[in-house]
């Protein structure tokens, strides 16, 4: 196998100046950075109750199933 060439434009600098790394976009990545991400942050005393993100996920979803057994009972009791 040959070596590569080296030049002077594929060199490392030992330092670089702002401009020689162009212009800089502010925000570019943050709306494909907020669709992609669901991170939420959980107060000292919650994340002590549920360590993990399975124990955290099956709380939750208990309280959706309840939420949603509630409403129908509700709803059916409106209906009478």
């Amino acid at each position: 196998m040959k070596k590569a060439r080296t030049t002077e434009k594929n060199k490392l600098r030992p330092e670089y100046r702002r401009e020689d790394l162009g212009k800089g976009v502010r925000g570019k990545y943050l709306a494909a950075y907020r669709k992609g991400s669901n991170l939420v942050l959980l107060s000292p005393d919650v994340a002590k109750a549920f360590p993990t993100s399975e124990a955290v996920n099956e709380a939750l979803r208990a309280v959706l199933e309840l939420t949603e057994k509630t409403q129908r009972s509700v709803a059916a009791t409106k209906v009478k």
